[in-house]
């Protein structure tokens, strides 16, 4: 009787072809990766020590017991010293540190950016109209800080009858006020402009110690809106005061002006820059690029290389430089609000926006002005060498498309096309893309932080979109606030994290030298010239007070360039690595090799333990558990033959009904004569899923240790 392959394997026919031909090949390649070190833990280790060219292992497995112990620690020593070399060169190199190298060349040097601007913002005469009830409040002021002692009575009288004519609404926002710290437990705060005659007397050299003894300061009163919270911002000096309080009254009144007309306000072109001279080529002021600046007013910048390349410096010194007159009017200054004369200027690289408070210098009047430049290069390493940034494109930066214009084109006088409602947007057209800086990085920090905290921008910076600029009007507390804001240690740090350096930096070194100019010989007939030239007047309006000349060239064709370069390269670990393990080892790479064989021949041995401890308990799961009615499988059958207390349970099935077909034609043993017992002869269920799968070799044929 012939039964189906499928019946006596029970569950088996139920695997697919393919997943049994796909087990199939896949164990047969592991199988053959496996060569040499045999099938256990103990002959792999033996193979290890005997085959490979590390110095140590190969003493302990063929010299003397003593010796072996002798050589295995030496081994373990010299082993974790390698390792912990290793540990310290990987720590090294990871720490990505760098060494800068200082080179110095010769080459055609391209002339930096010029910024010019003047030291006052605006034109008094323009701007007067505007700050006519702040200057009233400052002189009122300044009355009462500068009255004598013993004229205390008519001053007051005075003072109160001029108080009814001033604007005490813009006093009352941001007041100055006497604090009299006589009694340190309790100081006594008095406003200036208050009608009390009895502290009046103890204004004068308010910031010093009055003639009885006792102390006085004079100071910012800052408060919020609802003036439950106030601070006072002290001052050692009443002039520092009184100019720190015009400076913040001056910046609510002139945020709500618009740009336009703060650009009228300012000094021009034509009538600051009055000769240009850039080697041997004249030039004017239609050569220089108009940017408006809240802090310094109209500024002009020569040889920004936003429309044109930037121009090349044909030989050093001065006689190839730029020359330039300039005119400041200083007879025009804001009095309480510019406190120095002079032109501000910086020399900085092509596209990038001039902070001129940072590195700007000043130029005196009266005087030549000559300034010597010398060009250092600083290329820094990228990450992860250092935390710079090539070109600032994933940090905020409100400079970036900073509105500016031709001088020449007239958008600055009077700048028809600007925008009249404050925003930090030009004329369209004329918005250029300046470069990234960490100046520009962080200043554009400070305003967000100033957004966020006090629902208002800065007068002196850019504004972000949808934002307006903070006045007492609209935002009544919003000096407290920016105080706030500007004293917090903590913001300013995480400013300074949240920037980052540019990666390649020019930095402009500058020799300067001043000298008076012009001579008294000379000073008649320059002043006649320039005077026709600017207004075509006869007489004589420019003086020495107002004429500033500058001189700006290279001193010399040498540049040095400061570079950084990884102190650790890759190549420098490897070096090191192999050197440490083959001076305590005597090893190579064939030998980390080797050692690699022996972790995955590990790992092999591993899994074809698990192989075979899962199919051993495959095999007994239906010896231990076997169905009532299922047909007994070929190892049932061929274990019958071997096992009399099995063929005792198969006489019994025979005996059932049912069961008559499987017994016909089978041969019964007579009485007495045991059945042949030959061990040669036992088949294993292995050995016949290995014919059923065409003689392939699987896990379960290998002896497992």
């Amino acid at each position: 009787m012939t039964m189906d392959p499928q019946a006596l394997t029970g569950e088996a026919g139920s695997v697919p072809d393919s997943q049994m031909t796909l087990k199939k090949y896949f164990v047969k390649a592991l199988h053959r990766l496996q060569k040499g070190p045999g099938y256990t833990y103990r002959e792999l280790l033996v193979w290890y020590c005997d085959n490979t060219n590390t110095h140590g292992p190969k003493r302990i497995i063929r010299e003397g017991p003593k010796k072996k112990v002798i050589w295995f620690f030496l081994t373990l020593l010299f082993a974790s010293l390698v390792f912990w070399q290793w540990g310290i060169l990987i720590n090294t190199y990871l720490n990505y540190k760098v060494t800068a190298s200082l080179a110095i060349g010769f080459k055609t040097m391209t002339f930096p950016a010029v910024t010019i601007c003047n030291a006052s913002p605006l034109r008094y005469s323009k701007v007067k109209p505007i700050l006519k009830d702040l200057d009233n409040l400052i002189g009122a002021a300044l009355d009462r800080i500068l009255q004598q002692p013993g004229q205390g009575g008519g001053n007051v009288s005075a003072s109160e009858n001029s108080s009814k004519e001033l604007n005490m609404t813009l006093w009352n926002q941001i007041p100055l006020v006497l604090i009299d710290e006589s009694d340190e437990a309790h100081p006594v705060i008095r406003d200036i402009l208050e009608n009390s005659p009895a502290g009046l007397q103890e204004l004068h050299n308010s910031s010093f110690t009055t003639p009885d003894g006792r102390r006085c300061k004079l100071a910012v009163k800052l408060c919020t809106d609802n003036g439950s919270n106030c601070t006072y911002r002290n001052f050692t000096s009443a002039a520092q005061a009184v100019t720190e309080w015009y400076v913040l009254q001056s910046t609510s009144i002139l945020s709500q002006v618009p740009v336009s007309k703060r650009i009228q306000m300012g000094y021009k072109a034509k009538d600051m820059i009055l000769a240009c001279l850039y080697g041997a080529e004249p030039c004017n002021h239609k050569n220089f690029t108009h940017l408006y600046h809240p802090d310094h007013g109209n500024c002009y910048i020569f040889n920004w290389g936003m429309d044109k390349n930037p121009l090349i410096s044909s030989n050093p010194g001065a006689e190839f430089g730029l020359k330039l007159i300039l005119d400041i009017s200083q007879d025009d200054y804001i009095p309480y609000l510019t406190l120095t004369a002079g032109a501000r200027l910086m020399l900085h690289e092509q596209k990038s926006f001039p902070f001129l408070k940072d590195q700007g210098i000043y130029a005196m009047s009266g005087t030549e002005t000559s300034i010597g430049v010398l060009v250092d290069e600083l290329k820094r390493l990228g990450s992860p060498y250092s935390d710079c940034t090539v070109n600032g494109s994933d940090i905020q930066n409100l400079y970036e498309d900073y509105p500016a214009y031709q001088a020449g084109t007239g958008l600055a006088e009077p700048c028809p096309n600007c925008t009249t409602d404050g925003s930090n947007e030009g004329p369209t057209g004329n918005q250029y893309r300046t470069t990234y800086s960490i100046q520009a990085c962080l200043r554009s920090c400070f305003q967000a932080q100033m957004v966020e905290n006090c629902k208002c921008g800065h007068y002196s910076f850019p504004l972000p979109h949808g934002v307006s600029y903070c006045n007492n009007e609209d935002f009544p507390d919003w000096a407290y606030c920016y105080s706030t804001v500007r004293v917090s240690l903590e913001r300013r740090q995480f400013c300074i994290k949240s920037c980052k350096e540019t990666c390649n930096n020019t930095h402009y070194k500058m020799t300067i030298s001043m000298a008076d100019w012009p001579s008294e010989a000379s000073e008649d007939w320059i002043f006649h010239i320039l005077s026709y030239e600017r207004d075509q007047s006869t007489n004589v309006t420019l003086n020495r007070s107002g004429i500033i000349k500058l001189n700006i060239y290279f001193q010399e064709y040498n540049y040095r360039t400061v570079s950084e370069s990884a102190a650790t390269t890759i190549v420098w670990l490897l070096s090191n690595v192999g050197g440490q393990f083959g001076f305590w080892m005597g090893g190579s790479v064939l030998c980390l090799i080797e050692f690699g064989e022996i972790l995955i021949d590990f790992v092999w041995i591993t899994i074809l333990k698990l192989i075979g401890w899962g199919k051993g308990l495959k095999q007994k799961r239906p010896l231990q558990a076997p169905k009532a009615d299922a047909l007994p499988s070929i190892s049932e059958r061929v274990e019958a033959h071997t096992n009399l207390g099995f063929q005792e349970g198969e006489e019994e099935e025979e005996e059932k009904p049912g069961n008559e077909d499987l017994t016909l034609g089978t041969a019964v043993s007579e009485p007495g004569t045991p059945p042949p017992k030959y061990d040669s002869l036992r088949m294993s269920c292995t050995d016949l899923v290995e014919t059923e799968s065409d003689g392939e070799a699987s896990a379960a044929d290998l002896p497992i240790a």
